[in-house]
């Protein structure tokens, strides 16, 4: 009864705030999730409709209240190479499928999903927390930078080619035909296959137009698509690189410019004025009510969705296919090659999904003042994304850009994450037509806005009164987001931290030597000794030199791992080789027992007492990590 209270007052504590929240994301969320669906090349209903499910299942059950989940760039980018392999791997099957890669995507979606349940089953989610402060804040900054770079990338449009089609970046690779004095020739005959006319390419045989040749690229006339490029004399296969783009210009970039400015403008000064209304969306719909009745030239999203390459949007049609379960399962061969070829995708996916969920939660909580759970967040994800490729819609995981602006336009409970989702079917069924005439610029504004709000600027501030190596980390995690990816970014900030912490930490053993008024010489140990400071503990010792007499007491050291004990059992050794007495004096109970465990001679090495310590070591990894994260927070 009091989980069901709890659940309830999510939804109903700040419903207005959480409905118009959700509205402004949904319409934040639709170009930048197209923009990846161009980038894994999917038709943009896959990935609207996994952002949809992916939605409302972490709003529903996730762990983190207010956090908004969708198709995330950092997930497709992840599956663009295994899209197109398995697009050529479907075309060599006894009974070629096309767009193979597609059927791939969702086995490897589902299997992501898997893997992080079970990461939440087995409570991996808390260890989110043991990342540091600095690699937080790296991560911050360099997605900022991220996005902020991304939305660049919409002051630019496509080129378009002799068909009127988005003109192709394509890289040259093999030689395929020799080219002389305008006739194409079989590379290892000589024969002559095609004469060239100006941009034309006829067939000798037949004499029909084959080919046509523009830009030093060479279109196949039926598909329009290009399947040479023509340099050096001669016909080479390609490498399809892209849509070539190229920056506005004129009257189409300054109104860009100028409609951006204005959103953004609207954002900063209307909570100045009043409260009551959510910036964000108001902003984005004064900015379309004066592009679509002030009839300016400005590239809207609907002009953004059918220039890119993609499917676009087909509505209910399209969406109703994909639910056919029987057929669109029946192309995927379920056997081990499968498996083994969709494995490593999936466990990257699912690895770079729950760092940027887990981050984006800890960043959400830092906003609210509040705490997730990390562990419930995991399940959700996986859940969503196991339904998503079961249905057929794309990967996805917590977006940090959508979940700002969720938070800072007063998205607080789980209706607003509720609201994204089931706004965002709306607009894919049945609004589509009204959503199209919202100019990409209004939505640009937002982001920017967005990027001022996530960048840590105390960072600048404070860099000078944080360490040395935290500031390091900080400027690296920032620079390898940006450069490559998160995933990659948080375990390089994470292992330099620790090797940092373990340097600083090595430094500080020490040993305070005396000798008693019976000649018996007494090491007293400072400092933790763990495998970092072993080296240091070491040379503290004169074996050689040493009297007859030895006691080393540990009252004031810690022994943190095995390369302690080891180290206490080699010195032992040593002292005992050279016919001297050691004694071991104020042994924690943990450690005397592993001891005894190496060698049954430690019985007459360490000294029982009564005020030995009662400290645990993590060399008992079970009782160490209950005693560690004993409290679900």
């Amino acid at each position: 009864m009091k989980f069901g209270q709890k659940s309830l007052k999510n939804f109903t504590q700040n419903p207005k705030n959480d409905i118009l929240s959700g509205i402004t994301v949904s319409l934040a969320m639709i170009p930048e999730v197209v923009a990846f669906a161009f980038v894994a090349q999917i038709s943009p209903i896959v990935a609207l409709f996994g952002a949809f499910i992916i939605g409302i299942i972490s709003a529903l059950f996730g762990g983190r209240p207010g956090l908004i989940s969708g198709a995330a760039g950092a997930v497709a980018v992840i599956f663009v190479h295994m899209i197109q392999e398995g697009h050529a791997k479907g075309l060599l099957f006894d009974t070629p499928v096309e767009n193979m890669g597609y059927f791939y995507l969702l086995a490897a979606v589902v299997l992501m999903g898997i893997i992080q349940v079970f990461a939440g089953i087995f409570k991996l989610g808390k260890f989110v927390r043991l990342i540091p402060h600095p690699v937080m804040m790296g991560f911050v900054n360099g997605l900022a930078i991220v996005i902020f770079m991304a939305q660049l990338g919409m002051f630019k449009e496509n080129t378009k080619d002799i068909f009127g089609q988005n003109m192709r970046n394509t890289e040259s690779k093999e030689l395929v035909y020799n080219v002389n004095d305008n006739t194409v020739n079989d590379l290892i005959s000589g024969t002559a296959l095609f004469s060239i006319n100006d941009q034309s390419v006829k067939n000798i045989n037949t004499g029909k137009d084959v080919f046509v040749i523009a830009d030093n690229q060479v279109y196949d006339i039926d598909t329009k698509k290009v399947v040479f490029n023509i340099q050096d004399n001669g016909f080479y296969s390609v490498k399809d690189n892209g849509v070539v783009k190229s920056t506005m210009q004129g009257n189409k970039l300054y109104i860009m410019i100028g409609l951006v400015l204005l959103t953004m403008f609207i954002i900063w000064g209307l909570p100045k004025l009043t409260k009551k209304l959510p910036a964000a969306l108001t902003a984005i719909l004064i900015v379309t009510l004066i592009s679509i009745f002030g009839g300016l030239e400005s590239i809207n999203v609907g002009d953004f969705i059918r220039d890119g390459g993609g499917a676009g949007l087909n509505g209910f049609d399209e969406l109703s296919s994909k639910l056919n379960l029987l057929e669109l399962w029946s192309n995927l061969p379920f056997n081990l090659d499968t498996l083994k070829f969709i494995a490593p995708y999936a466990f990257l996916a699912a690895s770079v999904g729950l760092i940027e969920t887990l981050m984006t939660m800890n960043l959400v909580d830092e906003l609210t003042d509040s705490r997730g759970n990390g562990n419930k967040e995991c399940v959700a994800q996986g859940a969503g994304n196991m339904l998503s490729g079961l249905f057929g819609g794309t990967g996805g995981c917590g977006m940090i850009g959508q979940t700002v602006i969720n938070i800072n336009a007063g998205g607080r409970g789980r209706l607003s994450g509720v609201m994204m989702a089931v706004t965002l079917l709306t607009f894919i069924l049945f609004a589509d037509k009204y959503i199209e005439q919202v100019p990409i610029a209004a939505l640009v504004g937002v982001m920017f806005m967005m990027v001022i709000e996530t960048f840590a600027w105390s960072s600048f501030r404070i860099m000078k009164k944080i360490p040395m190596s935290d500031a390091i980390v900080l400027i690296i995690v920032s620079i390898v987001t940006v450069i490559f990816d998160l995933a990659i970014a948080v375990f390089v900030g994470v292992i330099i931290s620790a090797l940092s912490f373990a340097w600083e930490n090595a430094k500080r053993i020490r040993a305070r030597k005396r000798v008693k008024e019976d000649g018996t010489k007494t090491y007293e140990i400072w400092g933790p000794l763990f495998f970092g400071s072993i080296t240091s503990f070491n040379e503290k010792f004169d074996i050689k030199n040493d009297p007859d007499i030895v006691e080393i007491d540990f009252v004031e050291a810690r022994i943190s791992d095995h390369s302690a004990i080891e180290a206490i059992f080699n010195l032992v050794e040593k002292y005992q080789a050279a016919g001297k007495s050691i004694k071991l004096k104020h042994l924690s109970e943990d450690c005397k027992i592993l001891l005894y465990k190496a060698s049954p001679k430690f019985k007459d090495v360490i000294v029982e007492a009564i005020d030995d310590p009662r400290y645990h070591l993590a060399e008992n990894p079970e009782k160490f990590t209950k005693s560690l994260f004993e409290y679900d927070i």
